[in-house]
């Protein structure tokens, strides 16, 4: 009889857990850990949201709602983005409530991919899309960004689809991004709009960190490019509702059509409670994200200049809550190794670059979602590090 650890989906075999949360794991028994490491809001959902959910449980929401989400919900979200961003998704046929953005994710990749399409992917990247991609079949494409300050440029595009030419069937472009804090501005995401219309892809904007943008006004491609985008979204970062599980997809309602077969099989639908409370955090939270925005900035502001006085090259993040920095000459330059050595001798543990696909060799990828207490004695340990 044939072992049945043998038979899963020959697709199952070229994925693992995430490089993040295996290093995470790792380092979390060393006594005194000071990490810095999973990018998980340190503020905890707001009162008035908590209130909805509970309200919720009392009136007993329990029940399944439909495939696409409570018609308020979505109807709510529509709003959020029409009036924060400029972008109108009519909310009966074109938004879809999903469990978490990565579940949105989910659900869009599996019905758009088919085996032998490949995918672009801007590099250094989240390492949660290469898993689906290889899991439909797929093929991910890395666009190496180094060069041009972890901004991807319409030149990249091109040159790639000459490279890959009709086997492309999407790309996924975060703003603000992940590890690398890169935010796209109007001028930029309307140029890589008019290049990206030249080509018959799916483009699928992650924009989970919209309302972590620092230097300007989020910019969602939906606005310029909206018959081939399906915009990724959610409350996790902005309403620190990670454990909520609420993400959305906005997209043409043809678009919709489709992905709502997907996301029915997988889920059926989200946490009715959840939803309620998304409710309360789209409509009376609508702002909820400046003053934690705010606290972000000064912490991104603290890690960045500390860094640069420490000797690391550091692209400035307009956005989202990580700092990308470039490991100095003169120290350990495998990421892994130095992040390694660093929890072991100073009990401050960074995510490897490595863990950001090759491109990120080199680099170490600081979450600065936590308190300013945390991040001034993150610094100390580092610099000790550093002078041994």
């Amino acid at each position: 009889m044939n072992k049945l650890q043998d038979r899963f989906n020959k697709n199952v075999y070229q994925i693992a857990v995430s490089l993040i949360r295996q290093f995470d794991e790792k380092v979390s028994g060393i006594p005194n850990m000071l990490k810095l490491t999973l990018g998980e809001p340190d503020f905890n959902t707001p009162e008035h949201i908590k209130e909805a959910g509970q309200q919720a449980i009392k009136d007993n929401f329990s029940h399944y709602t439909g495939m696409s989400g409570l018609i308020d919900v979505r109807e709510a979200a529509s709003r959020f983005l029409s009036e924060k961003y400029a972008v109108n998704y009519e909310a009966t046929t074109e938004v879809l409530v999903t469990v978490g953005a990565t579940e949105a994710l989910s659900a869009s990749l599996l019905a758009i991919l088919e085996p032998g399409d490949k995918v672009l992917l801007p590099a250094p990247t989240y390492p949660g899309y290469e898993p689906l991609i290889l899991l439909a079949g797929a093929e991910p494409v890395y666009i190496d960004t180094r060069a041009t300050g972890f901004v991807l440029t319409p030149e990249q595009i091109d040159q790639a689809m000459t490279e890959h030419g009709d086997k492309v069937k999407a790309i996924i472009i975060t703003s603000p991004s992940n590890p690398t804090g890169v935010a796209y501005n109007e001028a930029e995401v309307a140029e890589l709009s008019e290049t990206l219309k030249k080509y018959s892809i799916f483009v699928i904007s992650d924009e989970i960190y919209s309302e972590l943008n620092y230097e300007s006004k989020h910019v969602s491609f939906g606005k310029y490019l909206r018959e081939q985008t399906i915009v990724i979204n959610g409350l996790s970062k902005s309403h620190a509702m990670t454990g909520w599980r609420i993400g959305f997809i906005f997209a043409p309602a043809e678009l919709v059509a489709e992905i709502i077969k997907v996301h029915q099989y997988l889920v059926t639908a989200a946490s009715t409670i959840s939803q309620k409370a998304a409710v309360r955090a789209l409509v009376q939270g609508i702002s909820d994200a400046e003053i934690m925005r705010e606290e972000y900035r000064a912490r991104r502001d603290f890690v960045y200049q500390s860094m640069t006085d420490l000797g690391f090259d550091v692209a400035r993040p307009s956005g989202a809550f990580y700092i990308f920095a470039k490991i100095p000459t003169g120290y350990i330059q495998d990421s892994m190794a130095f992040c390694i050595d660093l929890a072991e001798k100073n009990q401050l543990a960074l995510i490897p670059g490595i863990a950001f696909g090759p491109e990120g060799e080199g680099y170490v990828r600081i979450s600065y979602a936590a308190s300013l207490e945390n991040l001034e004695e993150a610094m100390k340990r580092l610099t000790n590090y550093l002078n041994k």
